[in-house]
């Protein structure tokens, strides 16, 4: 089958690294399913596996990949829950807990193989391209913001970066679900976008807000930090699920301790959360937004593309 893989670690040029060729299909294991995949999405996950991160050279050549939907043996559309082990489904019960194309082959590919405990069915309302960008970053941003900073309608949220899978979900479902959103972007067409897809203020970077809002989506890092540490009211909460522009900022603890700020990490969430979520799709007509769709064979400049910033929502892969 055709599946894009690590071939070899890349820190510079993470696309150095890619190779799309012939791997073996999966072989049948007990409490596994193999699903014919229909669509997979990108993430910045695959960026950092093709620079080295979280993988072994001994592992490779490695599918990449977290997100898909697909078609079942039994004729099932099912979209896939992307964490593997921590619950024993399929991995044994002390498996710590991992990411498809961590440990287990991922999504790029014409077919992958999980537990079958991981199989969530597919909205008939949703297309595969559509239920393929939900597992990760639209995941992540609905736990951020319902979970992690257990927001209500009317409360305000900002979100850093618009652009990235996780921020534009933030925008959409903060939006649906009556959040007032405040978005930022260096990028004045991103602002407008931002607008478009229901956030009630776009600014750059930095902007001082009209109001502090009770909780931040951070997903940047860095280039944000300071800002987020700034615009949060006291008592509120700063949601961190990555950091794209580094990880390093100053900490501004005496900000932190004297607003009392929690701040809390989040990463996906969990097959019910999943389930959750594309009820709540499906329900609202709320749709993922995607910027492109690129063949499995031209996954190269899918990746390209996401590395460069360029994309406003998710990248599809049709294998």
């Amino acid at each position: 089958m055709l599946a894009a893989t690590v071939a070899r670690f890349s820190p510079d040029d993470p696309l150095h690294g890619l190779e799309v060729t012939d791997r073996p299909a999966p072989t049948d294991r007990e409490h596994w399913t193999t699903v014919q995949v229909r669509a997979a999405a990108l993430n910045h996950h695959d960026l950092w596996s093709l620079r080295g991160v979280g993988l072994r050279e001994e592992q490779l050549p490695m599918i990449l990949g977290t997100d898909a939907a697909g078609v079942a043996p039994d004729g099932s559309e099912v979209v896939l829950h992307g964490v593997v082990g921590a619950d024993g489904h399929g991995v044994g019960p002390h498996e710590r807990r991992s990411l498809l194309s961590e440990r287990y082959p991922g999504t790029l590919a014409e077919q992958v193989a999980v537990p079958t405990a991981n199989l969530v069915p597919k909205p008939a309302e949703l297309t595969f391209a559509e239920a393929a960008c939900l597992p990760t970053a639209w995941l992540t941003a609905y736990r951020m913001l319902f979970g992690a900073a257990a927001l209500r309608p009317g409360d305000r949220v900002l979100v850093q970066g618009v652009g990235g899978g996780v921020a534009t979900a933030a925008i959409v479902l903060g939006a649906a679900a009556g959040l007032e959103v405040v978005a930022t972007s260096r990028d004045g067409a991103k602002r407008e976008r931002a607008l478009q897809l229901g956030a009630a203020h776009a600014v750059e970077p930095g902007t001082r807000l009209p109001a502090r809002v009770d909780a931040v989506v951070e997903s940047v890092g860095q280039a944000t930090w300071a800002h987020s540490v700034r615009s949060v009211r006291p008592g509120g909460v700063i949601v961190v699920c990555g950091a794209t522009s580094g990880d390093a900022p100053p900490a501004e603890l005496t900000r932190v301790f004297f607003s009392e700020i929690r701040v809390q990490g989040v990463t996906m969430g969990s097959r019910e959360d999943l389930a959750a979520l594309l009820r709540f799709c499906a329900r609202t007509g709320v749709r993922p937004v995607i910027d492109s769709e690129v063949s499995l064979a031209d996954v190269g400049a899918g990746l390209a593309r996401l590395a460069a910033g360029d994309q406003t929502g998710k990248i599809v892969v049709i294998p």
